[in-house]
Order: structure tokens, then C-alpha cells, then sequence
């Protein structure tokens, strides 16, 4: 029996989207507000869903538990009150944008999951704006 499980997780970061190779003038055009030279954070909430087939003896794919020891110290304690740009070597030379940030956030948590279960992850930085990555 194949399913889909799902964890969510909530963790508090700030981020700049500034193009160090555009003008002042570009980056405010194209990022607007989120240019700010101080900073804006968000309250990011965190969808993990992971597919797979159901084991007989246990009846989990992965159990819950450990789901949520993995996405709490690889990526709430990673990210949590941090300033993405500053404090993250993840985005060293990355615009820390939400899709960026999706993509960085599935590519530590596949990592750390079984190879045989497929993971699809919603990351929203707000209530209307999210973004989706995944195996599928």
C-alpha cells in the first residue's frame, strides 16, 4: 500500500532579495519592499510530505516521530530566528528567495530519508504566498 504522510513545522527567518550584479534602482523595481536594506522576516510554515510504502510490521512508512526529529534539527534549529543572507552559508550565492529557499530546505531533508520514499514539501512565507517542491 502506497500513502502519503505529512509533518508541518513552523520556524521565524528574515531575508534581503538584493542582486548584488543589478543597480539600487533595479533591485528596488524588481524585489520592491523586500529589498530593504534592514531586512524583513516571515513566519514560515512548513509542509512535509513523504511517500511510500506502507511496512507491513510497523504500519508506517517512516515513522512520525523521527519525521519530525529530522525537520526540527536540520531545519528549524538551521533556520529558526535566522537572517537567511547573514547568518546561513546555504545562500552564500544564492538569492534567498522562497523558491531557492524550498529547493535548499528538500535537498537537506532527501538527504536525510529513506531513498525508497518520494518527498514533496509547501513552504509558505505567508498566509496568501507559498511555494511547492518535490518528487512529484
Amino acid at each position: 500500500m502506497i500513502v502519503t504522510i505529512c509533518r508541518k513545522a513552523h520556524f521565524n527567518a528574515a531575508h534581503r532579495l538584493h542582486n548584488p550584479n543589478w543597480s539600487q534602482e533595479k533591485n528596488e523595481e524588481v524585489f520592491g519592499k523586500c529589498n530593504n536594506p534592514y531586512y524583513h522576516g516571515h513566519n514560515f510554515e512548513l509542509e512535509v510530505r513523504v511517500k511510500g510504502e506502507v511496512n507491513y510490521d510497523t504500519g508506517f512508512i517512516i515513522d512520525m516521530a523521527d519525521l519530525g526529529k529530522i525537520i526540527k534539527t536540520e531545519i528549524e534549529h538551521r533556520f529558526d530566528h535566522k537572517n537567511l543572507n547573514l547568518d546561513c552559508p546555504e545562500f552564500e550565492d544564492v538569492l534567498p528567495s522562497t523558491e531557492n529557499f524550498a529547493k535548499i530546505i528538500y535537498d537537506i531533508l532527501k538527504e536525510k530519508l529513506p531513498k525508497k520514499n518520494q518527498l514533496h514539501i509547501t513552504l509558505a512565507e505567508t498566509s496568501k504566498n507559498s511555494v511547492e517542491y518535490g518528487d512529484w
